[in-house]
């Protein structure tokens, strides 16, 4: 049968008394039909932000151990924009739609999948598929909504929490009492890895380029901020009373390779998550030998459904407490339509925003 031809299905979600228009009948909760097609936003050929298109789909298909969301806000990153224009495929099996993080609602659970029942408030580290109305997920990769927090602020985070999570403290080791130097402090992955050091007892000095910017680094919980039109390296010795950073979180590349370097303390390890201004470096090895650093790269989408699960079983048990507190700064958003997806893009790549740009479907913009 062909997918415009495919009959709805209907799920049966339990008791949600905030949404009136579940209605309940003794114990039983009504029937919601799905629908056989969704909107979507797919890449028509790579390219420019105008290469971002609207069209008609039919539902993701939910394999065992997946979960169902009705998304309601779709996270914009990095890896979309290269996605985009050509430079970074989905992995086998993954959706070729764009989109790498999620909120919303779960309306159905394929077999084996045990945590999180339908109706469940949750965000989600996709695979791909996230500029859907609906998008299936590996039951591992998803998390609950932190109270207090709406479906837009929800989606601002897996990706970049997730990215974080398994480059600077699973993988270099961040510790209480370390010092990270944060590099576009003001972004996605900039904010979350000051919170993030936050919460594990580190200290984190953010690199911005604007007194805005700062000033919003600083109330994520930076201690301190560089600007980029000083001398990087010099300031953060002073800072550190000449001692250098233990960490460094680098979305930059290109010639802030060897400012890390010269930034970065005995032992040091730098984490490069990004290569805004370039992917190719001059790097001092010498003084790298010197001071013992350890230099990693890693991209976050390649990794397999376990090595995603594992992180978020890392942030669950040791991060995802402290965003429900009520002091807990939750980061800026901007959002679109999701048909407006090619002009979230192009603010992107502008690179003048401060914090995360969200998608927002038509359930999201009702919620």
């Amino acid at each position: 049968m062909a997918a415009s031809q495919t009959l709805p299905r209907k799920i049966t979600l339990p008791p949600l008394p905030d949404k009136p228009a579940l209605r309940q009948h003794g114990s039983m909760s009504e029937q919601i039909t799905l629908p056989a097609t969704m909107s979507a936003v797919h890449i028509a050929t790579p390219g420019a932000a105008d290469a971002l298109q609207v069209t008609s789909l039919p539902l993701p298909e939910v394999k065992p151990g997946e979960v169902l969301i009705r998304v309601a806000a779709a996270g914009v990153n990095g890896p979309d924009l290269a996605q985009r224009r050509g430079h970074y495929d989905p992995p086998p099996g993954a959706s070729p739609l764009p989109g790498l993080e999620v909120s919303g609602v779960v309306v159905a659970s394929g077999e084996g999948t045990t945590r999180h029942r339908p109706g469940a408030r949750v965000m989600a580290l996709t695979n791909g598929g996230g500029y859907a109305e609906y998008v299936a997920v590996p039951e591992g990769q998803v998390l609950p909504v932190p109270h207090g927090w709406s479906f837009a602020e929800a989606a601002s985070l897996p990706e970049t929490w997730f990215t974080v999570t398994q480059t600077l403290v699973m993988r270099a080791g961040l510790a209480p009492g370390m010092t990270v130097l944060v590099h576009g402090a003001s972004g996605g992955i900039g904010g979350a890895a000051i919170q993030i050091a936050s919460i594990l007892g580190a200290r984190a000095i953010g690199v911005t380029s604007s007194p805005e910017k700062a000033a919003y680094a600083r109330s994520l919980g930076a201690f301190a901020t560089v600007d980029r039109s000083e001398d990087v390296a010099e300031r953060v010795l002073s800072l550190t009373e000449g001692r250098g950073v233990d960490r460094v979180v680098d979305v930059i590349g290109g010639d802030m390779a060897a400012v890390n370097v010269a930034a970065s303390a005995r032992s040091g390890h730098i984490v490069l998550i990004s290569t805004l201004d370039g992917s190719t470096a001059a790097v001092p090895l010498r003084q790298m030998m010197a001071k013992g650093i350890t230099m990693s790269g890693s991209t976050l989408r390649p990794q397999s459904s376990e090595t995603k699960a594992t992180i978020a079983e890392r942030i669950a048990f040791s991060l995802l407490l402290n965003l429900s507190l009520p002091d807990w700064v939750k980061p800026r958003i901007s959002t679109f339509p999701l048909e407006d997806a090619a002009r979230a893009h192009e603010q992107m790549e502008a690179r003048n925003h401060i914090g995360k740009l969200v998608l927002l479907t038509s359930f999201g913009r009702d919620q």
